[in-house]
């Protein structure tokens, strides 16, 4: 046989292989109670590659959402080999949380985040059905951000505050760049919180050194990988993105680590422990009480700390960034905080409960812009899920859009604009805790995120302290009308255009 007809055999095997993989590869359809039903309806699908040319040239939420306008609030795409049901409307998307929450509570695991075995041992990423997992969300719910968790540590939220709201006052007059400071305030205000010790001064450059690690492991996550798209190809790493994000995850654990080792040996006067009252004094007495292993003390520390002071100062650069570009609410948040707070000359933590309106305008922020807009995916473990008549199998990805979710015209009047007041007098009142459907920026059900506790107390406390504290002005002049709030998303929506600032001492 000649070489070229071997060459031709060759490649005529690869694809019949291929062929029948992309065929088992694709999920069995059947729903509950063991009915045949279809697989929801999308784009059609090119061999091999599937729809993944659909998602190129947009932000992918908003390409999602577009496709979904077109085919559905419940989607079938085909990215690689990966069959997805992306779920885009509130009513969707309250069937999958009431009905099939418990079938759908796994998390889909990018092959990055199987570096150093960290899939193994995260809350994130454990399956819901994983005793591990039952045992750390436990721990998280009880001494993390319970209500006596979060009262240890109040002092300390306070103290950051003011720091960050200090910041601010050094700079009054000039123009800062809104999120960089904010971001480095949040990052001390969660070190301290959960270890005590100060990772960052304020505003200042050595926040961004840290910040540059983890926004090192956020790129190798959300970039697209051959190993998602073809499983089979997992093992060879072919991007080398899981190679990468082991060596920056090594370095932050190292560093986690020798903060646990300096705390297991300080010592008070008498020669005891000495007591810090944080969340890493709580977790070391968990694991002195043999009620949990040390590795998870440090992976633990490590997801609670990176997710939460990103999301935190994004969160409050988007409500910022929408203020300014809407005086009459920036006007209205004002005048509430005169009139509640009256003469006092410092926002505490608990203020921010009598502020209804300023609480409206966090909600309103986070419908239009959530900072995870896909959420993190979840996937189907069992047969039996049905969503609008239409079967997700087991094996499936689901995809919920709570970007489209929360814009859904059939849930929100005038859904693209900016209107805190449809947050207030609601017969049904909206709160972070995924209970009412068209409003999940922090997700539902048993994956909601186990950090809403300490998000809906910090995250009202600085913007309200901010607010009172000064006048916020754009810089050089440049008008409401000018503010860009274009997005771009990699693992969380941010502004395409960093926001910059003008505080003014009131």
């Amino acid at each position: 046989m000649e070489t070229s007809e071997l060459w031709l055999l060759g490649a005529a095997l690869a694809a019949s292989l291929l062929v029948v993989y992309y065929q088992l590869a694709v999920p069995r359809r059947h729903g509950a109670g063991g009915r045949q039903l279809p697989l929801p309806p999308g784009p059609t699908a090119l061999p091999l590659i599937g729809n993944l040319h659909n998602l190129y040239g947009e932000v992918f939420h908003h390409k999602l959402a577009s496709l979904a306008s077109t085919h559905g609030p419940v989607m079938t795409l085909k990215l690689g080999l990966t069959t997805v049901v992306v779920v885009s409307s509130s009513g969707a998307a309250r069937e999958a949380y009431t009905k099939h929450d418990r079938r759908i509570a796994a998390h889909k695991i990018p092959d990055t985040n199987r570096a150093l075995g960290f899939s193994d041992r995260s809350v994130v990423w454990l399956s819901s059905s994983d005793p591990r997992w039952k045992t750390l969300r436990g721990i998280q719910a009880t001494h993390l951000f319970s209500p006596k968790g979060l009262a240890a540590v109040h002092a300390t939220r306070a103290r950051k505050v003011h720091e960050i709201v200090s910041y601010f006052r050094s700079r009054a007059g000039e123009e800062v760049l809104f999120g960089d400071a904010i971001y480095s305030g949040m990052l001390n205000l969660v070190s301290s919180s959960f270890f005590s010790v100060d990772m960052a001064g304020v505003g200042s450059v050595e926040a961004h050194g840290l910040r540059e690690l983890v926004e090192h492991i956020i790129v190798a996550i959300a970039k697209p990988n051959v190993s998602d798209f073809f499983p089979f190809l997992r093992a060879l790493d072919l991007q080398g993105l899981r190679r990468s994000t082991a060596k920056y995850l090594e370095q932050a654990f190292r560093i986690l680590d020798d903060i646990i080792e300096s705390r297991l040996q300080s010592t008070d006067a008498d020669g005891g422990n000495k007591k810090h009252g944080d969340f890493l004094e709580a977790l070391l007495d968990l694991v002195s009480a043999g009620k949990m292993a040390r590795e998870h003390v440090t992976v633990m520390l490590f997801e609670v700390f990176g997710a939460g002071g990103d999301s935190m100062s994004t969160t409050l650069e988007w409500t910022m960034a929408e203020l300014l570009r809407n005086p009459r609410a920036m006007a209205k948040v004002r005048e509430e905080l005169k009139d509640v707070l009256g003469d006092k000359e410092t926002v505490e933590e608990e203020d921010a409960a009598r502020l209804p309106y300023l609480q409206a305008v966090l909600k309103e922020s986070m419908r239009l812009h959530p900072v995870g807009p896909i959420l993190i995916p979840h996937l189907a473990e069992e047969d039996g899920v049905e969503i609008g008549g239409y079967a997700v199998p087991k094996g499936t990805t689901v995809m919920f859009n709570v970007s489209a979710i929360m814009r859904d015209p059939a849930a929100w009047e005038s859904p693209n604009e900016f209107l805190p007041e449809r947050f207030l007098n609601r017969e049904h009142p909206v709160d972070f805790r995924g209970k009412e459907f068209e409003f999940i920026p922090f997700g539902s059900g048993r994956r909601l995120c186990p950090g809403v506790p300490m998000a809906e107390r910090v995250v009202p406390f600085i913007l309200a302290s901010l607010l009172h504290e000064f006048e916020w002005l754009l810089p050089g002049g440049m008008s409401a009308e000018e503010v860009d709030v274009s997005e771009k998303f990699g693992t969380m929506t941010t502004l395409v255009v960093p926001l910059k600032v003008v505080p003014i001492i009131t």
